[in-house]
């Protein structure tokens, strides 16, 4: 439910932007604000989080994580002004942040068996597929009868099935060990995924040699180095830095950012190029960007079998091989680029993310005893989300101030960094694969 929740919200605020500017009268600027708030506060926050779940209790904490959620939606519902509704999305990104790594620390630790594990997580991503599939659609349609404000009205029945949910099915439980809050860590990685994201938004329009973007720059060098300096002066510090000597954590962090920034760069691309170029109305362009959440619905549990048996190598081959083809698919659409053609596009983005998301996450945790999967979960759930504010960030500045006419050309840089991460799986699938054993085997025993 939780996971619905989070993927509903992404896709159904994707698909109503355009309506949401018309409403606010606010640009694409803006617009990217609107989304990145979220996921710039959700990825700050997922670490400590999970840390607080660990110390108070898992249950306390997602229950307070959906009411949060709950209340936010309610003020985005309502917002007068793009200011307002900005302020309630980073507050709905303070709830969501409560809810992903504490459903994953649930799976990693009720599972240990690692097969078993390897289903129920691709079982958990496909629900973001679903929700994929049902976002763009519902959103389409409930903006099509009461407007763009009813996109956050929804989450009001799921929150309270998910509250109901989790009183009666999910019990307390607390790690045996809390670790201690990093406050200073907090602080400085807060400021160097803020800022670092903020330059990608605000660089188009004040210039990238400009006073303030340039002190930006060295503010997120000088926050970077001094997170870095932090966490390995402490005992228990937010990030283990020592989890990044492992190639296959460091690929899973990389693939885990790339892979959500080849998704969110498509959905914003494409809501602009649909609604704007193409002139379709928001149910329609849900309707048309249903193969890709058909190819990550069907193809995520897939995934969970083949990471089970075969190991996280040959589903990340097939997540790199299809979203390459995918973005170059997309590098050259125009005004008259025919449906088929997109839909055959979208089709291949979406089993590219349904195939990568377990063997990612599945590298990022197994091997790792039980009290340090959760941490290295939660870095990789940071990472996704760096990676959809990047993606954001990056297709809204390559779009803003461009007329419809003008979108396609526009993009064409956006549709190419798609394909790079998708090329830059088979790195990580070659990085992924577990060692294997070089000790002889043993003689049999005598009889």
């Amino acid at each position: 439910m939780s996971m619905f929740l989070v993927g509903l919200d992404t896709t159904i605020v994707n698909v109503s932007l355009p309506a949401i500017g018309s409403g606010l009268d606010v640009g694409t600027r803006g617009l990217e604000w609107t989304v990145d708030a979220y996921t710039l506060v959700l990825a700050s926050l997922l670490i400590t989080s999970g840390a607080l779940a660990d110390r108070f209790g898992r249950r306390r904490v997602f229950r307070v994580g959906l009411a949060v959620f709950g209340a936010a939606s309610l003020l985005c519902a309502i917002a007068p002004s793009v200011g307002v509704l900005v302020a309630a999305r980073a507050m709905q990104g303070i709830g969501a942040s409560m809810l992903s790594p504490v459903a994953l620390a649930i799976v990693v630790n009720a599972m240990p068996d690692p097969r078993e594990r390897a289903r129920a997580i691709g079982v958990w991503a496909s629900v973001f597929g679903l929700s994929m599939a049902v976002g763009p659609v519902v959103g389409g349609a409930l903006i099509a009868g009461w407007g763009w404000r009813s996109v956050f009205w929804i989450n009001g029945p799921i929150i309270v099935a998910a509250l109901v949910l989790t009183a009666v099915f999910v019990p307390e439980s607390r790690a045996p060990r809390a670790r201690r809050l990093d406050l200073p860590g907090q602080a400085l990685l807060t400021v160097v995924i803020g800022v670092s994201v903020g330059v990608l938004i605000e660089g188009p329009h004040r210039g990238w040699a400009s006073p303030p973007v340039l002190v930006a720059y060295a503010l997120v060098a000088a926050s970077a180095a001094g997170f870095v300096w932090v966490e390995s002066r402490r005992s228990e510090p937010l990030i283990d830095l020592a989890l990044f000597r492992r190639p296959a954590f460091s690929g899973a962090v990389l693939g885990a950012a790339a892979v959500f920034t080849a998704l969110n760069t498509t959905l914003l691309l494409s809501t602009f190029y649909l609604q704007q170029t193409r002139g379709f109305d928001p149910l329609h362009a849900g309707v048309a960007t249903l193969p890709m959440a058909f190819g990550a619905t069907v193809c995520a549990p897939w995934s969970g079998r083949l990471t089970g048996r075969l190991g996280p190598q040959p589903p990340l081959l097939w997540a790199g091989g299809f979203t390459t083809a995918g973005g170059l698919f997309l590098v050259g659409v125009d005004e008259t680029t025919s449906m088929f053609w997109l839909a055959a596009a979208y089709l291949l983005i979406g089993i590219g993310f349904g195939f990568a998301n377990t063997p990612l996450t599945n590298t990022a945790v197994g091997g790792l005893p039980p009290d340090r999967a959760g941490v290295a979960g939660a870095v990789t759930s940071t990472a996704r989300q760096f990676g959809s504010a990047l993606g954001i960030a990056i297709a809204g500045g390559l779009v803003a101030g461009t007329g419809p006419d003008g979108l396609p050309d526009a993009a064409r840089p956006g549709w190419i960094l798609v394909a790079a991460c998708g090329l830059s799986l088979f790195l990580v699938a070659r990085v992924s694969q577990p060692k294997q054993s070089t000790r002889s085997p043993a003689a049999p025993a005598a009889r």
